[in-house]
């Protein structure tokens, strides 16, 4: 507890990181200010067929993502979704087009440049997701509407909520620039943490009224989150460390290098979270164009698709991820370039040739560590769906897996990776007594 305290005042000491955290700590509540200021013309009173629908089901994962705006017809009801789904878009285009691909090679010009296609792509899905919402919002909530307002409702409230949207994604710029951590990464994660708390106290009254089990299922369910937590953690930080030989390099009378052996942090889950994000982009996409008011009498293939607990669903989306996480972990690790720096700076891997050898035998061990890795990413992809059989409320059962568990580990892991960082370049202690803290990658970010 002392230790706690005093690290508590290391960090208010330094001045900018003090100023970092306040600005940080203002943006956020303009963020969550902003989630319940209801759109012009809705009667907050009438929306609890809104908040059934939201309940459960994809729209309950939208529902967290956007800190529960969606379910209040908040100007923030799309939240940064639409963003995340341009940049999706983008990458995969840099990957598939020669122009955009050129573009990511260029550098920061050809990085500001891919900035603006996201923005102007996210404007572009947002001129469409706008009206979509709103119509599902006028078939759901339809005597909480003013009779007068029609179309001229349905074009202010789209412009509204695109505005919103954009200004959320200012927001998470302005956070990166002038806060802490990744801006649009801690805007998601304070969009899931803001429903952990009714979420708990829901799932604790109805183990305590409605089910059985009582205290003693609650605490299980407790315990086994803290262990589903610890695998999270495990997934995030898991390396395979590869023995880097460095050869001996006389300059004058001078040795430089004396042959030190360091290693070469290869992980995991490389990919992070982002096959994750990748996967839930394209099973969101029945959510977007079905008629949500007639899915009783819809086919069952639409019906298993808008069911985050059905077989199929889970099936498909598993397979996605593993296929995603392949995917991105192939464009993001380049073994060929690692290979080069390794051998320009008289470096080699003990019993390697260096060059293409050395390139072949990383690349081969990224496909050995991501084939579990993929399966490990899967599996707790699905866990709400396997917590929900057991009878977890589905609010609660979210944070027993999928986005919103890696996201909420990665990005707190980020975030405080870079609190330590400032408290050690000002020769202050760490924040853990064992060792220092590792994010996922170099570059924090959840996306």
């Amino acid at each position: 507890m002392r230790k706690a305290i005093e690290t508590l005042k290391n960090i208010w000491k330094i001045e900018d990181l003090r100023q970092r955290i306040l600005i940080t700590i203002l943006f956020v509540a303009i963020y969550r200010f902003g989630s319940y200021v209801v759109l012009p013309g809705i009667s907050p009173a009438m929306l609890t067929q809104l908040h059934e629908q939201t309940s459960e089901g994809l729209l309950a994962l939208l529902n967290m993502f956007s800190g529960g705006a969606f379910s209040n017809a908040s100007i923030f009801a799309l939240g940064i979704m639409p963003y995340i789904s341009a940049s999706i878009v983008i990458q995969l285009l840099g990957i598939a087009v020669p122009y955009f691909h050129k573009l990511q090679r260029e550098g920061e010009s050809g990085r500001i440049k891919m900035n603006q296609y996201t923005r102007y792509l996210t404007i572009f899905i947002l001129l469409f997701q706008a009206p979509s919402y709103l119509l599902n919002l006028k078939m759901q909530a339809g005597p909480s509407f003013n009779a007068s307002l029609d179309w001229t409702f349905m074009f202010s409230s789209t412009l509204i909520l695109a505005a919103g949207s954009m200004f959320i994604l200012w927001l998470g710029e302005r956070i990166t620039d002038k806060g802490i951590g990744n801006g649009i990464s801690f805007i998601i994660l304070i969009g899931i943490i803001a429903r952990l708390p009714q979420s708990l106290a829901q799932e604790f009254i109805s183990r305590m009224t409605e089910k059985t089990g009582g205290l003693v299922m609650f605490l299980i369910e407790m315990a086994f989150l803290l262990l589903v937590i610890a695998g999270a953690i495990l997934l995030v930080q898991g390396v395979r460390r590869v023995p880097v030989q460095y050869a001996k390099k006389m300059v004058g009378n001078k040795q430089y290098g004396g042959g030190a052996r360091q290693y070469l942090p290869l992980k995991v889950n490389a990919a992070g979270v982002m096959p994750i994000i990748f996967a839930q982009a394209i099973m969101f996409i029945p959510i977007t164009f079905m008629n949500l008011s007639d899915l009783n009498n819809a086919s069952g293939f639409v019906r298993a698709f808008s069911d985050n607990t059905s077989f199929w669903y889970n099936f498909v989306f598993a397979v996605l991820i593993i296929l995603f996480t392949y995917f991105y972990t192939a464009i993001t690790i380049n073994p060929t370039q690692m290979a080069e720096d390794m051998k320009r700076n008289n470096g080699f891997i003990p019993g390697v040739k260096p060059g293409k050898k050395t390139a072949e035998y990383i690349d081969e061990i990224m496909s050995r560590i991501t084939l579990p890795g993929s399966f490990f990413l899967a599996i707790v992809a699905i866990l709400p769906a396997f917590a929900g059989l057991f009878g977890v409320k589905a609010e609660f059962a979210q944070f027993f897996g999928g986005t919103s568990l890696l996201i909420l580990v990665g990005v707190v892991l980020d975030t405080l990776q870079q609190v330590e960082s400032h408290l050690l370049m000002r020769h202050y202690d760490g924040l853990l007594k064992s060792g220092r803290i590792r994010g996922r990658n170099g570059n924090v970010s959840a996306y």
